[in-house]
């Protein structure tokens, strides 16, 4: 092989063309929220996302508590589950449980 300069390689990181969005508003407190729960549909993240929403409803009383399940774990939401997340809740919770 020949390893003169200049070496030359592939750079994995790719490049993200992504449109500066602005943060939504920081929730003032979580008492009476409506919850959104988003599953990856990874083995245990059912089990780690009910018991965790179960504790955090004892403290904070949401509202509503919606659960979305994605359709596997290597899978974006949809546009259309996203769309649905923004419009219908105020706080989103996930978690990856292996």
């Amino acid at each position: 092989m020949d390893y003169r300069f200049p070496l030359y390689g592939y750079d994995p990181r790719g490049i993200v063309e992504a449109k500066p969005r602005t943060l939504s508003p920081r929730l003032t407190g979580l008492h009476g929220v409506r919850l959104a729960v988003l599953d990856n549909a990874k083995m245990k993240a059912g089990k780690l996302l009910s018991y965790t929403t179960e504790i955090l409803n004892e403290e904070f009383k949401f509202s509503q508590v919606n659960t979305y399940v994605k359709r596997g774990f290597s899978y974006t939401a949809t546009p259309e589950m996203i769309e649905q997340i923004a419009s219908g809740n105020d706080a989103v919770i996930t978690a990856i449980g292996d």
